[in-house]
């Protein structure tokens, strides 16, 4: 048997014909195991990528309920002189408008609470907004906290 023929043998994991009676099994081992990895990575790469997918139709959803509830809650206030239900039915419109539905709304004053739902597919998200004139905090509410001074540092001597 000349040498081009055993070494040939044994590149392809084959069993030779003559004197040399072998068969190498590490070469077949192998074979293969690349597909397995590469069926592996792009499984891993695939589940990322819908996890990816659904948030962001999550962040999707939210977004849409929140400005479904700003403009409702900007409407409803817009309105406030014409009575509650007027209001609440101009800011169920434009909610319905935004593709969003509104839960709840309250007009007390000149002041407007609204809370509106977004849907889509298994994602549902409630946001709730408020508007009204801008002006001084009435006595209802206390004042905002200011933020504390900066303590100094001691400085190493």
């Amino acid at each position: 048997m000349r040498w081009r023929q055993w070494l040939g043998a044994w590149v392809r994991g084959c069993r030779p014909t003559g004197v040399l009676n072998f068969r190498v099994r590490a070469a077949r081992s192998d074979r293969g195991s690349a597909t397995v990895w590469v069926v592996c990575v792009i499984g891993a790469m695939c589940a990322v990528f819908g996890v990816l997918l659904a948030q962001g139709e999550a962040v999707l959803v939210r977004h849409r309920a929140t400005g479904a509830a700003d403009l409702a809650a900007l409407a409803a206030a817009d309105h406030w002189m014409e009575g509650g239900e007027e209001a609440c039915a101009g800011a169920a419109r434009v909610a319905v408008a935004q593709g969003s539905r509104l839960v709840r709304c309250a007009v007390v004053g000149e002041v407007s609470d609204v809370t509106a739902a977004s849907v889509a597919g298994p994602f549902t998200a409630e946001v709730r907004a408020r508007a009204g004139p801008a002006g001084p905090r009435t006595g209802a509410e206390p004042p905002p906290r200011s933020p504390s001074p900066p303590v100094p540092r001691a400085t190493a001597p």
